[in-house]
């Protein structure tokens, strides 16, 4: 039963980055795709019907770790409390920035609001980028089953580094350029005229982008973390994810040379899907590494609560997850075809 926890909170974090992970591309974009009002509204429209139903899988995903095994989120809220409150005010300023701009036809006002968007857009998934290289690196837990990590100490690895160093900030790059190419696909596909043309002029120059940054951060949490590897032949789960990820690539490559954006976007949510459930099948049963021994590590063993909750929260979301993937079916299929420009006054 922890097992299969395990693979539910990582199935659907893995879900919630896919979703939430192309409008955060939309945004970094935003001001480079978009140069008039009208263009960012075409963009803002695209994804207007969906951020907020995106965020949702984040919400899922906590609950669900709060439900099987709190004592990591616990030890993973207390030890990144900055990062977390960061990302906190992240989300709520995209949320902001996205239903402001319009209120006030003035250029100043959107041009804030546009900037912000922006900003947070950019931050946000090199914040959720680190936090996942630091699950990769490890964290100082110790016998008590937590931690505490300043932002950043000499960006040096260690037993007791950084939330930041040279090896989660490459990651968070590489979710940075990762998402920015997945919403370049989206935009791509959802909209037309001159964001449609310079979307798909970036899309294959970030993917290229995207596949450096694939090899170089490999190569450097064979380094960091030699072990993960070490489980690859032990980890069936791991050989289908890596497959589905490859697949997605070729995917990507395929539809965006052909104008097929849609399967090129199809193929960069397999893709990140896919690489997200190779780590977690590599990592697993560790949940919270710690660097300063493998006895204080948190696993799904021995941070899960006990049987009779395991199986009463699976009742539960075997009600709610259809319910979930449901509604974001409904919407895209209600939002299907070509965004346009809302009308001035009517919408972002």
């Amino acid at each position: 039963m922890e097992m299969l926890w395990f693979w539910l909170v990582s199935v659907m974090v893995a879900i919630y980055v896919v979703m939430d992970g192309f409008d955060f591309g939309a945004g970094i974009l935003h001001l480079v795709v978009a140069k008039t009002n009208e263009e960012r509204r075409e963009v803002l429209g695209a994804i207007g019907p969906l951020w907020d139903g995106n965020e949702v899988w984040l919400l899922a995903g906590g609950g669900s770790l709060f439900l099987a095994f709190p004592k990591v989120l616990a030890s993973g809220f207390s030890g990144f409390y900055l990062a977390m409150w960061l990302v906190v005010w992240c989300l709520m300023a995209r949320g902001i920035s996205i239903e402001f701009r319009s209120h006030l036809q003035d250029g100043l006002w959107r041009r804030f609001w546009d900037a912000s968007f922006t900003f947070a857009s950019v931050l946000l998934p090199v914040l959720l980028g680190a936090a996942l290289g630091n699950v990769l690196r490890g964290v100082p837990v110790d016998g008590s089953g937590y931690f505490e990590m300043a932002l950043w100490t000499n960006f040096r690895l260690g037993p007791q580094p950084g939330i930041l160093d040279w090896y989660t900030v490459l990651i968070g790059v590489f979710a940075l350029v990762t998402v920015t190419a997945h919403g370049a696909l989206f935009l791509a596909w959802k909209t037309e005229g001159a964001v449609h043309e310079r979307c798909k002029g970036l899309a294959l120059s970030l993917w290229g982008l995207v596949l450096v940054l694939w090899v170089v951060s490999s190569y450097a949490t064979s380094v960091v973390n030699p072990g993960i590897f070490h489980n690859l032949p032990k980890a069936p789960l791991a050989w289908v994810a890596t497959l589905i990820f490859l697949a997605g690539l070729g995917l990507v490559f395929v539809g965006a040379k052909r104008e097929r954006f849609l399967m090129a976007f199809v193929g960069s949510g397999a893709f990140i899907l896919g690489l997200l459930a190779a780590s977690a099948a590599c990592v697993y049963p560790v949940m919270l590494r710690s660097t300063l021994g493998p006895q204080f590590d948190l696993t799904a063993q021995n941070a899960s609560v006990g049987l009779h909750g395991l199986r009463t929260g699976l009742v539960w979301w075997l009600i709610g997850f259809p319910i979930a993937i449901g509604y974001i079916a409904f919407l895209f299929r209600f939002h299907r075809g070509k965004v346009k420009a809302a009308v001035e006054g009517e919408g972002y």
